[in-house]
Protein backbone atom coordinates (compact mmCIF):
# COMPACT_ATOMS: atom_id res chain seq x y z
CA UNK A 1 0.00 0.00 0.00
CA UNK A 2 1.52 3.34 -0.73
CA UNK A 3 1.14 6.54 1.43
CA UNK A 4 -1.66 7.51 3.29
CA UNK A 5 -3.30 10.42 2.09
CA UNK A 6 -3.01 14.03 3.73
CA UNK A 7 -6.19 15.16 5.94
CA UNK A 8 -6.91 18.71 5.26
CA UNK A 9 -8.95 20.66 7.57
CA UNK A 10 -10.49 24.57 7.04
CA UNK A 11 -12.59 26.01 10.18
CA UNK A 12 -13.33 29.23 11.23
CA UNK A 13 -16.30 30.99 12.85
CA UNK A 14 -19.83 31.21 10.98
CA UNK A 15 -19.87 33.41 8.65
CA UNK A 16 -16.09 34.00 7.53
CA UNK A 17 -16.70 32.84 4.31
CA UNK A 18 -15.39 29.09 4.57
CA UNK A 19 -16.83 27.68 1.92
CA UNK A 20 -16.16 30.97 -0.53
CA UNK A 21 -12.88 30.12 -0.15
CA UNK A 22 -13.06 26.74 -0.59
CA UNK A 23 -14.71 26.94 -3.73
CA UNK A 24 -12.24 29.43 -5.16
CA UNK A 25 -9.59 26.71 -4.20
CA UNK A 26 -11.29 24.25 -5.80
CA UNK A 27 -12.65 26.20 -8.83
CA UNK A 28 -8.98 28.04 -9.55
CA UNK A 29 -6.43 25.43 -8.86
CA UNK A 30 -5.58 22.02 -10.24
CA UNK A 31 -6.34 19.95 -6.77
CA UNK A 32 -5.19 16.34 -6.08
CA UNK A 33 -7.58 16.35 -3.10
CA UNK A 34 -11.12 15.12 -2.89
CA UNK A 35 -13.83 17.55 -0.86
CA UNK A 36 -15.44 15.66 1.45
CA UNK A 37 -19.17 16.97 1.63
CA UNK A 38 -20.64 17.63 5.17
CA UNK A 39 -24.16 16.49 6.30
CA UNK A 40 -26.49 18.78 8.18
CA UNK A 41 -29.92 18.71 9.62
CA UNK A 42 -30.27 22.32 8.32
CA UNK A 43 -32.46 23.54 6.14
CA UNK A 44 -31.35 24.18 2.29
CA UNK A 45 -30.40 27.40 1.59
CA UNK A 46 -31.25 28.98 -1.93
CA UNK A 47 -29.11 27.96 -5.04
CA UNK A 48 -27.18 24.54 -2.32
CA UNK A 49 -27.00 21.18 -3.54
CA UNK A 50 -27.67 17.99 -2.02
CA UNK A 51 -24.13 15.98 -2.31
CA UNK A 52 -22.49 19.01 -3.15
CA UNK A 53 -22.49 21.74 -0.51
CA UNK A 54 -24.12 19.53 1.76
CA UNK A 55 -25.74 16.06 2.98
CA UNK A 56 -28.99 17.29 4.07
CA UNK A 57 -30.50 14.95 6.43
CA UNK A 58 -33.66 15.17 9.43
CA UNK A 59 -32.95 15.15 12.90
CA UNK A 60 -33.83 11.85 13.08
CA UNK A 61 -31.61 10.26 10.21
CA UNK A 62 -28.48 12.10 11.65
CA UNK A 63 -28.86 10.89 15.18
CA UNK A 64 -29.35 7.21 13.80
CA UNK A 65 -25.73 8.09 12.23
CA UNK A 66 -24.20 9.17 15.46
CA UNK A 67 -25.76 5.76 17.10
CA UNK A 68 -23.88 3.96 14.49
CA UNK A 69 -20.68 5.76 14.68
CA UNK A 70 -20.47 6.76 10.82
CA UNK A 71 -19.63 10.09 11.70
CA UNK A 72 -15.71 11.09 11.72
CA UNK A 73 -16.92 14.04 13.88
CA UNK A 74 -20.55 16.16 14.41
CA UNK A 75 -21.65 19.36 16.63
CA UNK A 76 -24.79 21.06 17.31
CA UNK A 77 -24.51 24.58 16.19
CA UNK A 78 -27.13 27.37 16.22
CA UNK A 79 -29.82 24.49 16.75
CA UNK A 80 -28.78 22.51 13.61
CA UNK A 81 -26.50 19.25 13.96
CA UNK A 82 -22.93 19.34 11.10
CA UNK A 83 -20.84 16.06 10.60
CA UNK A 84 -18.65 14.22 8.24
CA UNK A 85 -19.43 10.84 7.45
CA UNK A 86 -16.16 8.55 8.55
CA UNK A 87 -16.34 5.70 5.87
CA UNK A 88 -15.58 7.91 2.91
CA UNK A 89 -12.89 9.86 4.87
CA UNK A 90 -10.75 6.79 5.66
CA UNK A 91 -11.75 4.85 2.41
CA UNK A 92 -10.17 7.98 0.24
CA UNK A 93 -7.01 8.53 2.74
CA UNK A 94 -6.17 4.87 3.04
CA UNK A 95 -5.99 5.11 -1.45
CA UNK A 96 -3.53 7.38 -0.98
CA UNK A 97 -5.60 10.54 -1.83
CA UNK A 98 -5.67 13.51 -0.19
CA UNK A 99 -9.07 14.47 1.47
CA UNK A 100 -10.00 18.29 2.29
CA UNK A 101 -12.93 19.01 5.18
CA UNK A 102 -14.52 22.16 5.50
CA UNK A 103 -16.00 22.15 8.67
CA UNK A 104 -17.07 24.11 11.98
CA UNK A 105 -14.40 24.66 14.93
CA UNK A 106 -16.04 22.23 17.37
CA UNK A 107 -15.99 19.90 14.82
CA UNK A 108 -12.51 20.42 13.75
CA UNK A 109 -11.31 20.01 17.49
CA UNK A 110 -13.12 16.49 17.85
CA UNK A 111 -11.16 15.34 14.08
CA UNK A 112 -8.05 16.73 15.73
CA UNK A 113 -8.68 14.42 18.58
CA UNK A 114 -8.95 11.47 16.40
CA UNK A 115 -7.12 12.42 13.33
CA UNK A 116 -3.93 14.50 15.46
CA UNK A 117 -2.16 13.92 11.41
CA UNK A 118 -4.10 16.00 9.99
CA UNK A 119 -3.43 19.87 8.99
CA UNK A 120 -5.90 21.75 10.42
CA UNK A 121 -5.98 25.45 9.32
CA UNK A 122 -8.41 28.30 10.77
CA UNK A 123 -9.80 30.76 8.72
CA UNK A 124 -10.19 33.74 10.34
CA UNK A 125 -12.17 37.28 9.53
CA UNK A 126 -10.19 40.44 9.38
CA UNK A 127 -12.34 41.86 11.93
CA UNK A 128 -15.57 41.35 14.23
CA UNK A 129 -17.47 44.47 12.40
CA UNK A 130 -16.52 42.83 9.09
CA UNK A 131 -17.77 39.51 9.86
CA UNK A 132 -21.24 40.87 11.33
CA UNK A 133 -21.39 42.77 7.98
CA UNK A 134 -20.94 38.95 6.17
CA UNK A 135 -23.48 37.60 8.30
CA UNK A 136 -25.84 40.09 8.15
CA UNK A 137 -24.89 40.51 4.22
CA UNK A 138 -26.64 36.67 3.63
CA UNK A 139 -30.00 37.90 4.66
CA UNK A 140 -30.81 34.55 5.55
CA UNK A 141 -30.62 35.01 9.83
CA UNK A 142 -33.01 37.10 12.25
CA UNK A 143 -30.49 39.69 14.22
CA UNK A 144 -31.17 37.19 17.27
CA UNK A 145 -29.29 34.18 15.23
CA UNK A 146 -26.57 36.80 13.85
CA UNK A 147 -26.08 37.81 17.95
CA UNK A 148 -25.46 34.27 18.74
CA UNK A 149 -23.41 33.42 16.05
CA UNK A 150 -20.92 36.50 16.93
CA UNK A 151 -21.28 35.70 20.47
CA UNK A 152 -19.90 31.78 19.48
CA UNK A 153 -17.23 33.71 16.78
CA UNK A 154 -15.76 35.14 19.87
CA UNK A 155 -15.22 31.74 21.58
CA UNK A 156 -14.29 30.36 18.62
CA UNK A 157 -11.33 32.70 17.72
CA UNK A 158 -9.91 31.71 21.42
CA UNK A 159 -9.60 28.20 20.23
CA UNK A 160 -6.70 29.34 17.14
CA UNK A 161 -3.92 27.81 19.12
CA UNK A 162 -5.41 23.87 18.48
CA UNK A 163 -4.54 24.79 14.70
CA UNK A 164 -1.58 24.49 13.16
CA UNK A 165 -2.30 27.91 10.86
CA UNK A 166 -4.07 30.32 10.80
CA UNK A 167 -5.10 32.68 7.53
CA UNK A 168 -6.98 36.00 7.01
CA UNK A 169 -9.63 36.15 4.98
CA UNK A 170 -8.91 39.81 4.03
CA UNK A 171 -10.25 39.18 0.14
CA UNK A 172 -10.99 35.12 -0.95
CA UNK A 173 -8.49 35.11 -3.51
CA UNK A 174 -5.47 35.91 -0.60
CA UNK A 175 -7.11 32.95 1.54
CA UNK A 176 -7.43 30.52 -1.01
CA UNK A 177 -3.80 31.28 -2.20
CA UNK A 178 -2.16 30.95 0.91
CA UNK A 179 -4.21 27.77 1.64
CA UNK A 180 -2.95 26.18 -1.23
CA UNK A 181 0.28 26.95 -0.72
CA UNK A 182 0.16 25.43 2.89
CA UNK A 183 -0.87 22.31 1.39
CA UNK A 184 1.74 22.26 -1.24
CA UNK A 185 4.18 22.68 1.71
CA UNK A 186 3.26 20.30 3.43
CA UNK A 187 3.57 17.64 0.88
CA UNK A 188 7.28 19.18 0.83
CA UNK A 189 8.17 17.57 4.24
CA UNK A 190 11.11 15.75 4.62
CA UNK A 191 8.74 13.43 6.81
CA UNK A 192 6.28 12.67 4.16
CA UNK A 193 8.54 11.89 1.40
CA UNK A 194 11.61 10.22 4.10
CA UNK A 195 10.32 6.59 2.53
CA UNK A 196 10.17 7.36 -1.29
CA UNK A 197 13.76 8.25 -0.86
CA UNK A 198 15.12 5.35 1.47
CA UNK A 199 13.90 3.66 -1.39
CA UNK A 200 15.76 5.28 -4.44
CA UNK A 201 18.85 5.11 -1.88
CA UNK A 202 18.17 1.73 -1.40
CA UNK A 203 18.33 0.94 -4.82
CA UNK A 204 21.28 3.16 -6.00
CA UNK A 205 23.99 1.33 -3.28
Amino acid sequence: MGERGLLIVLSGPSGVGKGTVRKAIFDKYKNDFDYSVSMTTRKKRTGEREGVDYFFRTREEFEALIETGGLLEYAEYVGNYYGTPLEYVNQTLNNGKDVFLEIEVQGALKVRKRMPEGIFIFLAPPDLDELKSRIIGRGTDSMDVIEERMEKAVEELKLIEYYDYVVQNDTVENAARKIRNIIESEHLKVSRNLNTYKKIIKELE
